[in-house]
C-alpha cells in the first residue's frame, strides 16, 4: 500500500499518524510481499506481539557470514546487545545489567537532574529564550547518563555524535546508507574507547555503573568484555535519545496545547499521568520490529515463522480502540496502556529514568516561567522513521 512507502518519506516523518489510521482502517494487520513483513497497526496485536516468545529480536541480527565481512566487523560488538537477544540470553543479559541500573540508582538522580536543569534555565532566563534541542533537551539527558556511567564528563559531546550515529544504524533507514562511512568509524571509535574504559576500571574501580555493570554477577556469571561494550553503548545511546525527543516534542505538545499547560499549571499532581500522555501523545520511538520464529495469528491472519513484523508502537499509541479521541492530548486521560516504551522482555530498561527526567524538566518549566512562545512556525524532523525527533524547537519564556 502507498501509505506504507509514505511512511518513510520527509511527508511521512514530519506527520506519519494520517498514513496510520488509514493503514488501520484497512487492517490492523498489513502483509507486504514486497517487503516479507507485516505491518502491525492496532494496540492490541502489538501488545500481544510484544509479548509473545514467537516474536524473536534475535533473528534481526546480521548473519554470522555477514559479521565476518569487513565492511561489518565494527558493529559485531552491538550485536551483543540485549536488544537484541531472545530469552534465555536477554534474561541472564537483562538481570546482570538490572544489578548495576536498580530503581535506587535511578532515584539518586533526581538531585543532579535538579542541579543541572538549574543551571541550564538559568543561562537561558538571562536570553529570554532557548532553542530547546541545544539548550535542553540534548545536553541534559547525555550529562546524566555520562554521569550515571562514570564516565568523563568531557566526552560528552563525542557521545552524543557516537548516539546520533546508532541511532542512524538502528533506523536503517537511507540515511543510514549516506553516513555509513562514519557510523562506522564512530563505532570503531566507541569501540576503542569502551575497551580502555574497562580496562582501566578493572584496574582502578570508579563510583558509576561502568564499574557496577564489569563487577555484577549472577551465580558465579559475569558479563564478557563485548557484552560489557555492548550494554554501556545500548545505555549510553538509549539512556538519552528517546529523553531527548521526549522532552522537546513534549514541550512543543505542551505550548501548542494552552488550555492543556494551563491545567497541569493549576494542577501539578497531574504530572506523572501527563508524563504517560505525553509519551503515548509524541511516541519517541515510533516502531520495533520482530521476527516470527513459529507460525502466529496476528489480527484474524495466520503469519508464518520467519516473516517480519513492524511493531509500530505510535500507531498503537492512537489506536481508537484504546484510547478515546486518540489524537487529543488529554492529560487527565488514564494514559498507562500506551506501548511508548514496549512491552514485555522489552520494556525499556530506562524507563524510569526517562520518567524522572521529563518530569523533572517539565515541573522546573512551570516553576520558573510563566508563559511560553513558539519562535518558529514550520517544525521539521530528523530523518529518522524509529527515532523520531525535532531538528530545532525555538521557545521564548516569559518569567
Amino acid at each position: 500500500m502507498q501509505d506504507i512507502q509514505n511512511l518513510f518519506t520527509a511527508e511521512g516523518i514530519q506527520n506519519p499518524y494520517p498514513f496510520y489510521d488509514n493503514l488501520r482502517n484497512h487492517s490492523p494487520a498489513i502483509y507486504m510481499p514486497d517487503w516479507n513483513s507485516v505491518f502491525v497497526t492496532g494496540h492490541p496485536e502489538n501488545a500481544a506481539l510484544l509479548r509473545d516468545p514467537r516474536a524473536s529480536v534475535e533473528r534481526l541480527s546480521l548473519s554470522a557470514e555477514d559479521l565476518r565481512k569487513p565492511e561489518f566487523m565494527p558493529v559485531n560488538a552491538l550485536y551483543h546487545m540485549m536488544l537484541f537477544r531472545d530469552p534465555p540470553n536477554h534474561t541472564r543479559l537483562r538481570s546482570l545489567v538490572s544489578q548495576a541500573f536498580t530503581p535506587r540508582v535511578v532515584a539518586e538522580m533526581r538531585g543532579l537532574i535538579e542541579e543541572l536543569l538549574d543551571d541550564i534555565l538559568d543561562g537561558v532566563a538571562a536570553q529570554d529564550g532557548m532553542e530547546v534541542l541545544q539548550d535542553l533537551a540534548g545536553p541534559l539527558p547525555v550529562t546524566v547518563i555520562v554521569k550515571m556511567l562514570g564516565l568523563n564528563a568531557e566526552d560528552a559531546s563525542r557521545f552524543k555524535r557516537w548516539s546520533e550515529s546508532i541511532a542512524v544504524l538502528l533506523d536503517g533507514g537511507v540515511e543510514s546508507q549516506i553516513m555509513m562511512p562514519r557510523i562506522m568509524q564512530d563505532v570503531q571509535d566507541m569501540n576503542v574507547y569502551f575497551r580502555r574504559v574497562a580496562d582501566d576500571l578493572r584496574e582502578n574501580p570508579q563510583p558509576g555503573l561502568m564499574t557496577a555493570l564489569a563487577g555484577a554477577e549472577l551465580e558465579g556469571d559475569k558479563l564478557s568484555s563485548e557484552e560489557l561494550l555492548s550494554n554501556a553503548v545500548l545505555l549510553l545511546v538509549a539512556g538519552h535519545e528517546t529523553t531527548t525527543n521526549l522532552i522537546a516534542s513534549g514541550l512543543h505538545a505542551l505550548i501548542t496545547h494552552p488550555e492543556q499547560l494551563a491545567d497541569l499549571r493549576a494542577h501539578p499532581e497531574l504530572m506523572d499521568g501527563a508524563v504517560e500522555e505525553l509519551l503515548r501523545f509524541v511516541s519517541p520511538v515510533q516502531a520495533t520490529s520482530r521476527v516470527l520464529k513459529g507460525e502466529m495469528e496476528i489480527a484474524g491472519q495466520n503469519v508464518p515463522a520467519g516473516t517480519q513484523i513492524q511493531v509500530m508502537l505510535a500507531a498503537a499509541n492512537r489506536d481508537p480502540r484504546v484510547f478515546h479521541d486518540p489524537h487529543t492530548l488529554n492529560l487527565r486521560r488514564d494514559a498507562s496502556k500506551h506501548l511508548a516504551l514496549a512491552a514485555g522482555h522489552h520494556y525499556c530498561l530506562g524507563a524510569s529514568l526517562a520518567r524522572l527526567e521529563a518530569k523533572v524538566v517539565f515541573e522546573k518549566l512551570l516553576e520558573r516561567f510563566s508563559r511560553f512562545e513558539l519562535q518558529q512556525q514550520h517544525l521539521t524532523y530528523r530523518p529518522n522513521f524509529t527515532l523520531r525527533g525535532l531538528t530545532e524547537l525555538r521557545v521564548r519564556m516569559k518569567r
